[in-house]
């Protein structure tokens, strides 16, 4: 099984020096850098460490993942986040889960034994409410259904329409935003009952950089996409 790290970036070069080193090049077959055109060097600094790395020409997450996933040599991609609130050390542990035959493994910041030391009380209550109207309404199991910390099989994006406009272009321009597809991976997953599980993991504060979230405007295209899924996915 061949693993790549793919680490969206976007100015997170204090993230970056503080978190990478901490990730051991022997774990993964491949370290992908997406970058989103940052200004503070963040991409050479990527470059300088030997890690690969993509320019991102579209804005959103969506279009980092999509820009880069031709450029992804493994069969299992492990996305991550490095701006201090991925654990580096849990690494091992969520590949070493992904062989024991799970399609996807996500490191929870909030099953048992972990905590988010990063939530504030508006965050707290949109992860609890996504995840309970996701297990309610389509069968899932999860603790954490929204984070960008997991592990997942590549071809499920194009098993479970990931990488189709239609998925998410109506959400989108109802709430004038760009989107990812961590809510809509994990609906997917438990509509069709694939093998799944949460790990638990805690959430540090960030490390520099900027709090990219658009709450509003995330919140009501994830709603939509949730209920939506109901009707028009099979």
């Amino acid at each position: 099984m061949k693993v790549t790290l793919l680490v969206p970036t976007l100015n997170e070069i204090d993230g970056m020096k503080t978190v990478m080193p901490h990730v051991k090049p022997e774990w993964v077959d491949q370290i992908l850098i997406v970058d989103g055109q940052s200004t503070d060097g963040t991409a050479e600094y990527a470059r300088q460490q030997g890690y690969d790395v993509v320019i991102q020409q579209k804005k959103g997450m969506r279009h980092a993942y999509m820009e880069a996933w031709p450029h992804v040599k493994g069969d299992v991609v492990l996305t991550f986040s490095p701006d201090g609130n991925s654990i580096p050390e849990l690494i091992p542990e969520c590949i070493a889960k992904m062989k024991e035959g799970y399609d996807m493994v996500i490191v929870s910041r909030y099953a048992p034994g972990a905590k988010s030391y990063d939530d504030d009380a508006v965050t707290a209550f949109g992860n609890w409410l996504f995840t309970t109207m996701i297990n309610l309404l389509h069968g899932g199991h999860y603790t954490d259904a929204m984070g960008i910390y997991r592990c997942y099989r590549k071809n499920l994006v194009t098993e479970l329409d990931l990488d189709k406009e239609p998925s998410y272009a109506l959400a989108e321009r109802l709430f004038h935003t760009n989107i990812s597809w961590e809510p809509l991976l994990s609906v997917r997953c438990a509509r069709r009952r694939l093998k799944y599980v949460d790990i638990p993991g805690d959430e540090p504060a960030r490390e520099g950089g900027v709090r990219k979230l658009q709450v509003l405007r995330w919140g009501g295209a994830y709603m939509f996409q949730v209920f939506r899924e109901i009707f028009f996915w099979r």
